[in-house]
């Protein structure tokens, strides 16, 4: 199975993530198409720089070619500003713009500040903003309802969207319970905003193009200090930090900083990790991303590592140093480690052999209506696929085998679904491995309009390809032409062009 590990000794944020899936490995056009389906005239810049002598991957979101985060600080400045009415209030506002154009200018340029429901301050060094600059801070502010519908109607795959919603709901609960208001009332300040939104869109489109079966995360060092936010000055974390992080196991080292924040702590949480030490894996990819923050002898980075879990089959095959001096099997290892499509016979392995649950009950009392309604929700809750078979249970009675398929990281809440909407006592659960193709596709045109090929691949061999069956019924709807004349013609289109 396919598993990760993240090193938070120096927390997590939004922008480190993206820079640890980058440089593990996440293709860079993953990230810039679902920074460009947000249409929110936002782009990417990519850079290696250096932590602490650290060669890592730094992650700037650019919002008309400039900082995301600096024009959206500019924007909550001019904002403030422009409600100056009396005389009075502007000499006092010029005032407040020095105090504002200080804070700009001597505020550390840092991924740590806060991207909450409610406009957060900064840290301990960073001179702080006038009152009531804050309190006009909601100009820019967008509700949960907005961003939700503006990644729904983003073209984007299904499980992204519901990743990147489902961590903007966990920062909006955060922050309802934190003031007590319905969540429907949060207006997401720096989160609302557009490097924010990149930021968890663009990593989940990330998560999903990794393929993870499951997540592990060391302790979080959560850094130290004091920060000062709209609900007066708390000690790091602050306090939607702390309630995300609720139930992990986190601690303060090395650094009187704040050094996870709320965006970091949400996408954990959407992730779900199993905390502790790293786990017996084989680590084939190492990404390292960078905050922007650079302290001398603390490296400000995220570690990603990225491999095989290991099992009894495989550890087998590994050999072991005997000895610090054993330089062959030292070199052996490595040469191992450097060519992960060889085993030890020097055999290719199949590189697409993943882990899959599989949960499975048998119904014999339950309506074929909510069975439909199951089917649905799980489907729309990450399972990979949902089987419903007829059986002949005990005492002769007719009933259905219901088997859901599902990566291991959503394995408890498509678990908890069956024992909440169906009548079963019990599910019988089991880890099975699955070989599955490389997919991708191309779009034909036929004489009923454009179709989409899925194609699937071993090895760059193509071994299948067929025609998306929503296109093709949408265009033998179109038409009014039977669906299967559709499917052919979009076989036959694809097949010249093959030849061509």
């Amino acid at each position: 199975m396919r598993i990760a590990y993240l090193d938070c000794f120096a927390g997590i944020s939004g922008d480190m993530f993206l820079g640890a899936l980058m440089d593990a490995g996440v293709p860079p056009h993953v990230l810039h198409d679902a920074t460009a389906a947000l249409n929110l005239n936002a782009s990417l810049k990519i850079e290696i720089v250096d932590r602490s002598g650290i060669s890592c991957t730094k992650v700037n979101v650019l919002e008309g070619g400039g900082v995301a985060e600096e024009q959206e600080l500019s924007r909550s400045y001019s904002s403030a500003h422009s409600h100056e009415q009396t005389p009075e209030h502007k000499a006092h506002g010029l005032i407040q713009q020095q105090h504002a154009e200080i804070a700009y200018t001597q505020q550390p340029k840092t991924q740590h500040r806060h991207k909450t429901g409610v406009p957060h301050g900064h840290d301990q060094d960073s001179v702080q903003f006038h009152p009531r600059i804050e309190q006009h801070a909601d100009t820019h502010g967008r509700s949960l309802t907005v961003i939700r519908n503006l990644i729904q109607n983003a073209p984007l795959e299904e499980p992204v969207k519901r990743t990147a919603i489902r961590v903007f709901e966990l920062l909006g609960n955060a922050e309802a319970k934190i003031h007590n208001v319905p969540v429907d009332e949060i207006h997401f300040h720096e989160v609302g905003a557009v490097d924010a939104i990149v930021d968890i869109v663009a990593a989940s489109a990330g998560i999903h193009h990794l393929n993870i079966g499951a997540w592990h995360s060391s302790p979080l060092n959560v850094g130290g200090g004091m920060v000062t936010c709209a609900h007066g000055t708390f000690p790091v974390p602050a306090p939607a930090t702390a309630d995300l992080l609720r139930g992990y196991p986190t601690y303060s080292a090395h650094i009187q900083k704040e050094l996870v924040t709320p965006t970091g702590a949400a996408l954990l949480r959407a992730l779900d990790p199993t905390f502790g030490q790293q786990p017996a894996m084989r680590v084939e990819q190492i990404g390292y991303g960078a905050g922007t923050r650079n302290s001398n002898g603390f490296p400000n980075v995220l570690r990603l590592q990225i491999g095989e879990v290991f099992d009894q089959a495989t550890t087998s095959k590994i050999p072991v140093p005997q000895s610090k001096n054993s330089k062959d099997t030292l070199t052996s290892l490595t040469a191992e480690s450097a060519n992960p499509e060889q085993n030890s016979q020097g055999h290719k392995q199949h590189q697409n052999v993943e882990t899959v649950t599989v949960l499975e009950t048998a119904l014999d009392d339950l309506s074929p209506q909510v069975l439909a309604y199951v089917t649905e929700k799980a489907l729309a809750d990450g399972a990979l696929d949902v089987m419903l078979t007829p059986v002949v249970m005990k005492k002769g009675r007719p009933g259905t085998l219901l088997t859901i398929l599902c990566n291991p990281s959503e394995s408890d809440a498509l678990e908890r679904l069956i024992l909440r909407e169906t009548s079963t006592l019990g599910v019988r659960i089991r880890q099975d491995r699955r070989s599955c193709l490389e997919r991708s596709h191309t779009t034909v045109h036929t004489a009923y309009g454009d179709i989409r090929m899925k194609i699937g691949t071993l090895g760059g061999e193509e071994l299948n390809a067929a025609p998306e069956f929503e296109d093709c019924r949408a265009a033998a709807s179109e038409r009014n032409v039977p669906v299967k004349q559709v499917q052919q013609a979009a076989i036959a289109a694809y097949l010249q062009s093959s030849r061509a």
